[in-house]
């Protein structure tokens, strides 16, 4: 998954992002509303505190609803309010999860709502002959296992998640490495994996 952490308290955002690449993620992340707006582009899902230094996190799920973008958003806050939960989730927001949190949790939440989205709550994507264990991130094809790095993996569902969609190599390429894109001087280890991907299926 992708995913785009909107938190100003440095130490969370910092463990989060940590755990989630440790997970296999790739994670964007800003401290503000300003730059959110900014880098909002592509996300399985965003992270979003709403008490930000320079405006309402809200403000994400105006312009996200304003500009007809449908990305998957869960709110961390440490606001427990039952007016900002039904705030949040009336005007967007997935899910909210309240300040503390265990980082399990989060994960679970956050994979709860990527299968919501693609898949209608099932543990597998399926595409033809093509099985997706999106809990165990197993890949069969006519029910022989298939072995795939993680990037490998991740282009996969990507594909299928977009499926009669034109996806550029740049999409492509910013979902599956975010800002790690910015090192790269082109793009022929795109063309790599998707050699490696058609050669393994």
């Amino acid at each position: 998954m992708k995913i785009l952490v909107i938190e100003d308290e440095k130490e969370l955002r910092d463990n989060i992002i940590s755990y989630f690449i440790g997970e296999g993620n790739v994670c964007e992340s800003c401290a503000d509303l300003s730059n959110a707006l900014f880098k909002i582009s592509d996300y399985d899902c965003i992270l979003l505190d709403i008490g930000l230094p320079d405006g309402e996190g809200f403000a994400v799920l105006d312009y996200l609803k304003r500009v007809n973008k449908h990305e998957t958003v869960l709110i961390i806050s440490a606001r427990n309010s039952l007016d900002d939960k039904i705030k949040g989730l009336n005007i967007g927001a997935d899910d909210y999860l309240t300040k503390p949190f265990h980082l399990a949790e989060l994960k679970a939440r956050v994979e709860a709502l990527f299968r919501r989205k693609t898949t209608n709550g099932s543990n597998k994507l399926i595409f033809h002959e093509i099985s997706i264990d999106l809990r165990g991130k197993a890949v069969e094809i006519n029910d022989i296992p298939v072995n795939l790095t993680r990037k490998e993996y991740e282009m996969l569902l990507y594909f299928l998640s977009n499926q009669r969609k034109v996806i550029s190599k740049n999409a492509l390429a910013e979902h599956l490495w975010g800002d790690e894109m910015d090192l790269q001087n082109n793009f022929d280890f795109i063309y790599t994996h998707i050699k490696n991907l058609r050669k393994k299926m």
